[in-house]
């Protein structure tokens, strides 16, 4: 009562020039009569009228906010994460952003929601809202609503009027089955629909569902119950989720008013090659792509559009790509194939010719023998990892000397079936993987420009500077998982690498820190070998060293020479765990963090 204590006082002073001749007392007596004298009740906004004066003061009074929210802005009534059971009251008529998000909502009162004719934004995400709760009738008077989100309830079937005014439906993450003509139907701003994660199958999804809405952009139907692709689709989409239903089947001309489509994804559905025809995507001129993942294709779709840019068909049952099953998609950059069933000849000499602009091609888990031929000039990514390549031919990759990331890892390559000469063409591959095969030493002729080599999981048993020399690029090399000691380095293996930033050599047979490391190494992986001492000249060649791990070696209390750390003045990571005894490293003072002991 203190503020109203001050404002009446003033009030009584300044409405009369006799007022101030009277005495202390009788000041004081007036004040506590006015504050005992019950006043009439005062409505929201009214407080002017009541109390004139009180309007002549510099300080407003705030404006009319329900409990626990905060109002930022006259227009804008933010309620969000508060626990509310039952809806607010005292939401100012003029609200045109309400948002009752992360609540525990059940219901929307209609008196309440409909006197809210101004709002533009409902949020109602996250609460406990059944169909039962929504009341269409509320929708009637929200003539200005652009923005609805009601994701994350209890929706049994969509309400039956939406306004017109809408640009935004977001009902996913519902157990709708059902939505209705007006529910969608008849909205000329709609943009976004989103209804993914309920319980739609094709009959709770009419025919007319969007007539009239010819401004739809985006629809998102996935992980519903649909069994074959909606006709009667918006013709304005240009994003369209039906993935992970259980499609099986695309009628003919269903996508023949899509001419706009550019994204649209059918995967984890169960199509098979008698569900599509030669008609199914030749009418998308805009689609550029398509995610046929995770379906029962055995062969590659026909009629594709010379538009697209991206084929998903990974996870199918294909057999064999056919060159004329392409020819129509020349503008493909990615291509995707990976587990399949190509075998040794389901990916023939020239059969990805046609596409002159492919950029990348995944194919692994295919059981492909041997690198595929013929493949386009333009490739610049190769990932063949989990295949059954056994060897390297001189002349395998000539055709594709752009190659900049090529990735044979975890194949069947041996150090006797890897021609010197396999990799001679590939003058500006940066990223080369050859883990997990039988390489008993370093491939030679590497390129020289090679940023990353990849080769734990090998059967390493030596390393010789021969294979090294040049990689003056060479920025990341892997070694771990092999059966390397530091006897079988030889000498001057690191005088090559000047740019080596992370070695990784853990999981080998070293008893000690190899000798001559690369001057720029910022980060060294020691940790399952057989370490059981690190002398004080361990680390004189690596002054920028930043990270070290050496767990799980054999080192105990007096293991670490003291002086072992001493240069290395950025060293901010030093795990030594899982050693027989807990070994404490002394860092540098200059060193900005504790090490991991």
């Amino acid at each position: 009562m203190a503020d109203l204590a001050e404002s009446p006082q003033e009030a009584l002073v300044g409405s009369s020039g006799k007022t101030a001749e009277l005495g202390l007392a009788m000041q004081l007596s007036l004040l506590l009569l006015f504050l005992l004298l019950p006043g009439p009740p005062v409505a929201p906004g009214m407080e002017d009228a009541a109390f004139p004066h009180l309007g002549e003061s510099s300080q407003p009074l705030p404006r009319a906010c329900p409990p626990r929210c905060s109002c930022p802005r006259a227009d804008t009534v933010d309620c969000d994460g508060l626990d509310l059971q039952v809806f607010p009251d005292n939401i100012t008529r003029a609200a045109q952003h309400l948002s009752l998000q992360n609540n525990q909502l059940q219901e929307l009162p209609y008196n309440e929601l409909s006197r809210l004719s101004s709002l533009r934004t409902l949020n109602l995400h996250n609460n406990l809202i059944s169909s039962e709760g929504l009341p269409d009738e509320a929708f009637e008077s929200l003539t200005q609503l652009q923005h609805i989100y009601v994701a994350h309830n209890k929706l049994s079937v969509a309400p039956q009027f939406l306004p017109r005014s809408l640009r935004v439906a977001d009902l996913a993450v519902n157990q709708v089955t059902e939505i209705f003509p007006l529910t969608f139907g008849k909205k000329p701003a709609l943009r976004s629909v989103y209804l993914h994660n309920n319980q739609l199958s094709n009959a709770g999804l009419p025919s007319d569902a969007f007539y009239g809405s010819e401004a739809v952009t985006t629809l998102s139907l996935s992980d519903n119950q649909l069994s074959y692709l909606p006709p009667s689709l918006p013709p304005s989409l240009e994003r369209l989720h039906l993935q992970s239903n259980l499609i099986s089947k695309v009628p003919r001309g269903a996508l023949s008013r899509q001419t706009h489509l550019r994204e649209l994804y059918l995967q984890h559905n169960q199509l098979t090659d008698s569900g599509l025809d030669a008609t199914t995507f030749s009418k998308l001129h805009c689609l550029e792509y398509l995610d046929l993942s995770h379906n029962q294709l055995a062969t590659v779709p026909t009629g594709l559009p010379r538009t697209l840019a991206v084929l998903h068909l990974g996870w199918n049952r294909i057999r064999q790509v056919q060159a004329d099953r392409l020819h129509g998609a020349r503008k493909l950059r990615y291509l995707l194939l990976q587990h399949n069933q190509l075998g040794a000849a389901g990916l023939p000499a020239g059969a990805l010719r046609p596409l002159r602009g492919l950029h990348t091609l995944h194919v692994y888990g295919n059981g492909l023998e041997r690198v595929p031929l013929a493949l386009p000039r333009s490739l610049r990514s190769l990932v063949l990892l989990h295949n059954r390549v056994a060897a390297l031919g001189a002349h395998d990759l000539t055709s594709t000397p752009g190659l900049a990331e090529l990735n044979l890892a975890y194949n069947r390559l041996t150090s006797a079936c890897v021609h010197r000469r396999a990799f001679r063409s590939l003058r500006v591959l940066r990223s080369l993987d050859l883990a997990g095969n039988q390489l008993t030493r370093l491939p030679t002729g590497l390129p020289t420009g090679l940023h990353t080599l990849r080769l734990q999981r090998n059967q390493l048993r030596a390393l010789e500077p021969e294979p090294l020399a040049g990689l003056d690029q060479l920025r990341e090399l892997s070694l771990a998982h092999n059966r390397l000691r530091v006897g079988d380095i030889g000498p001057g293996t690191w005088q090559e690498l000047q740019a080596l930033q992370v070695l990784d050599l853990s999981h080998n047979e070293l008893s000690f820190v190899p000798p001559d490391l690369p001057e720029a190494l910022e980060e060294l992986h020691l940790q399952s070998n057989r370490i059981s001492h690190v002398g004080p000249d361990a680390f004189l060649s690596t002054p920028g060293l930043r990270a070290l791990f050496l767990r799980a070696n054999r080192l105990h209390m007096t293991s670490i020479e003291p002086e072992a750390f001493l240069g290395l003045l950025h060293l901010h990571v030093v795990d030594t765990t899982g050693n027989p005894e807990q070994v404490l490293v002394q860092l540098p003072p200059t060193a900005p963090h504790r090490p991991r002991a």
